[in-house]
């Protein structure tokens, strides 16, 4: 009976913790369609069977090690994402760099082209004698 008190506190403990880490992104899971394929299947968390002392320390055993599964496979998809919203990210840089240096390169030439009109109508004004 002593394991079934223990077990117990770390279960709850552990429901807490964990349903801190993943409870937020519970409800948009269901919702995403972007997947890790590359860290397997999610693991299925187990049933709770607590009819007798025998049943609910299985349980225990079997939440156990869903919670150890669960952090790995946690991890690889959080690792995962990284990597692919860094390359996101690095694609939209590039791509807003490209954008960028074409537009500085349109308002470079718009510069100097008015720069070149306004010289060449102040010198023919002055050649005019319109100041």
């Amino acid at each position: 009976m002593r394991r079934c008190v223990a077990a117990s506190r770390k279960a709850v403990l552990f429901g807490l913790v964990f349903a801190g880490i993943v409870g937020a992104g519970t409800a948009r899971a269901a919702e995403a369609a972007w997947t890790a394929p590359k860290c397997g299947a999610e693991p299925q968390a187990p049933a709770v069977k607590a009819g007798t002392v025998a049943q609910y320390n299985e349980s225990v055993d079997r939440v156990t090690a869903y919670e150890k599964a669960a952090r790995v496979y946690n991890a690889c998809v959080a690792a995962q994402a990284n990597r692919e919203e860094t390359a996101i990210s690095q694609d939209a840089s590039a791509r807003i760099a490209h954008v960028h240096a074409g537009s500085a390169a349109v308002q470079s030439h718009i510069a100097a082209s008015f720069q070149t009109l306004s010289t060449t109508l102040a010198t023919a004004g002055r050649k005019l004698g319109h100041h």
